[in-house]
């Protein structure tokens, strides 16, 4: 969203926005009263002489000249001094880019003052959104989903007691500032070794700021500052919430992992804990958000988990801010088989028990050609987009093309894409009132 900054180096320091030049301007203010007042003190009458030694010089060179170039030698030497003086504080030597700094400042104070945004999901869907997201604004507050119980996150729930770290973390590394070794750190998976096969260095990482730190909180907090972040991430819940899902055929299937590998169609979704905890965080988060999105990624085990929390659902129901949510582009075999964009929205509305849970839906209106036959193999298809079904819930529709795609027919979501569709919805609501 935001283009690089290109002026000339120098003057760059001097674009609106970083918040320097006053600071500039009262130190130069402060330079000029102190050095009159020592003068004055040890009875230099500097105002005196100097105006004298004006007056004689004016008579061999012109005072339009001199003034000139006073003005220009002491304006180059003293921004000289102060530009070195804050790169020097900044740690930044001679052999380092001071344009990566000043870009740096100059998107971090424009970031600064983005929307409040709330993001809400689960997965790999809501680190997609992160990434595009973190380029509108800092004011980024990721809440995530803690029903997981597969796969590296599952072993060290089931084995410490702990909230699975796996989506946290990925939110973390989605909202990184820079893709650097740290980053990548927190990436990397082993691949061998008896224990550790199979888990992610930051889900080790997390879980073992979780034990120091006494917990999963003040853990992410700990974490997100090593990689420096964008924003900040937050468990929905601190309680050990574990997925129960009734199928239509009366069956009941117990936990995340299990729930798409069970077959038939999703009825209804609990929670056990019945009654979990918000997070005041959380809560307060939403109350002061400006934007709130939902989705995308599984609907439901990433997206309305979330809403299963009471507080959580309430207050975002109730909320000023507006609410959009981010329809899939394909089905998701074993939850979501034939469910058409009204599908998705009276899911979200019958698990939060408001239809005020969303005031519009962002849908993809573009697919290649041709798409990948793994799709086909699997029953997985593009989500129908049946608008009327959608105009009679009340629910405002934004169409875009979302997509990206790769040589083999695989469709995702492109995070660029859905972060300006979603930002461009924003401001033209904001604008309507």
């Amino acid at each position: 969203m935001t283009n690089k900054l290109r002026v000339p180096k120098q003057i760059g320091w001097l674009v609106p926005g970083l918040q320097v030049k006053r600071w500039f301007a009262l130190t130069l203010v402060g330079t000029i009263l102190m050095t009159v007042g020592i003068l004055i003190w040890f009875d230099i009458k500097p105002i005196f002489y100097t105006m004298q030694f004006i007056s004689k010089v004016a008579n061999t060179v012109s005072t339009e000249w001199l003034a000139f170039a006073l003005v220009m030698f002491g304006s180059a030497l003293f921004f000289m001094g102060w530009k070195k003086t804050n790169l020097s504080i900044l740690d930044l030597g001679e052999d380092k880019d001071s344009d990566i700094l000043l870009e740096h400042l100059y998107r971090r104070r424009k970031l600064n003052r983005g929307p409040r945004i709330v993001a809400v999901g689960g997965g790999t869907g809501l680190s997609m959104l992160l990434s595009g997201i973190k380029n509108i604004t800092n004011n980024i507050t990721a809440v995530v989903t803690v029903g997981d119980d597969g796969g590296s996150s599952g072993r060290l729930r089931e084995s410490l007691g702990i909230l699975p770290p796996g989506d946290i973390r990925h939110c973390i590394t989605a909202l990184a500032d820079d893709e650097d070794l740290v980053t990548k750190l927190f990436k990397y998976r082993f691949k061998t070794g008896e224990g550790l096969e199979g888990h992610s260095f930051g889900n080790l990482f997390l879980t073992a700021m979780c034990a120091i730190t006494g917990n999963m909180v003040s853990a992410i907090k700990a974490s997100s500052n090593v990689i420096s972040i964008r924003g900040r991430v937050l468990p929905s819940t601190l309680d050990d919430m574990k997925l129960v899902a009734k199928m239509e055929d009366g069956r009941i299937i117990h936990g995340e992992s299990t729930i798409p590998e069970a077959g038939g169609k999703i009825k209804r979704l609990y929670c056990e804990p019945e009654n979990c905890r918000a997070l005041p965080e959380v809560i307060e988060a939403i109350h002061q958000a400006d934007l709130i999105i939902l989705g995308p990624g599984s609907l439901y085990t990433s997206v309305i988990p979330n809403l299963l929390i009471k507080e959580i659902s309430q207050e975002i129901a109730s909320a000023k801010a507006k609410k959009i949510y981010v329809c899939n582009i394909m089905t998701q075999p074993g939850e979501t088989d034939d469910y058409k964009v009204s599908d998705h929205l009276w899911a979200l509305i019958e698990h939060s028990g408001s239809n005020k849970i969303t005031d519009a839906v962002l849908v993809n209106n573009y697919l290649p050609e041709k798409l990948a036959d793994k799709y086909q193999k699997s029953g997985s298809y593009p989500v129908k987009f049946d608008s009327e079904e959608v105009k009679k819930l009340g629910i405002k529709v934004c169409a875009k093309n979302l997509v990206e795609t790769n040589k083999d027919g695989l469709v995702r979501h492109s995070s660029r894409k859905v972060a300006r569709a979603v930002y461009y919805w924003y401001r033209k609501e904001i604008k309507r009132g």
